[in-house]
């Protein structure tokens, strides 16, 4: 029993040192993100983007009309993005029968990196916390968002499809309050 708890124990404290690394940076004030989002967000009323997901499945942004869609850009390679992928599975979970969807796409240069990555995925989350996974170097991917300067980049999309706000670098928790606003 006890060697069984082992992996569950590692990943718990996993997400407690992501947490904790969380409260210790630095998060942009709410009103100073809604001003970046407000003037960013004309310029990609109506985002596409489309390609195949981690399990063959094509994809296409447009039939989550009538959900609200978090977006996040991110690299297996950016620690950051690594560390925030358990908060993002919990509310992902936490939001399963919401009309929301959380879409993530990969920016890693090679395939194998992207692969390699999900077969940890595969092995060790359940299906309920699993979500698209998309590579932006794959055949047919395509998508009209502007490219992220730095890691991870999100984009809050409503339930027409219209980016309301970005985010750049950690998610805030301001922004989970946000897309329970809109669901």
């Amino acid at each position: 029993m006890k060697n069984q708890l082992w992996p569950l124990a590692l990943l718990t404290c996993a997400a407690l040192q992501g947490a904790r690394a969380q409260m210790a940076a630095p998060v942009a004030a709410p009103s100073a993100t809604a001003a970046a989002a407000k003037q960013n967000a004309g310029n990609l009323l109506k985002p596409s983007l489309q390609g195949t997901d981690a399990e063959g499945k094509a994809f296409k942004l447009a039939a989550l009309r009538g959900k609200v869609v978090l977006v996040l850009f991110w690299s297996t390679d950016c620690p950051v993005c690594r560390d925030k992928m358990p908060e993002l599975r919990e509310n992902y979970a936490g939001w399963r029968n919401k009309p929301f969807e959380l879409v993530t796409v990969s920016v890693d240069k090679r395939m194998q990196d992207v692969s390699d990555y999900e077969k940890i995925v595969s092995a060790m989350v359940p299906l309920k916390q699993r979500f698209v996974q998309l590579w932006a170097g794959a055949p047919g991917y395509s998508d009209n968002f502007d490219k992220p300067s730095a890691l991870p980049h999100a984009y809050l999309l409503d339930k027409t499809g219209q980016v309301v706000e970005q985010y750049n670098g950690r998610i805030p928790a301001a922004a989970w309050d946000r897309i329970a606003d809109l669901l």
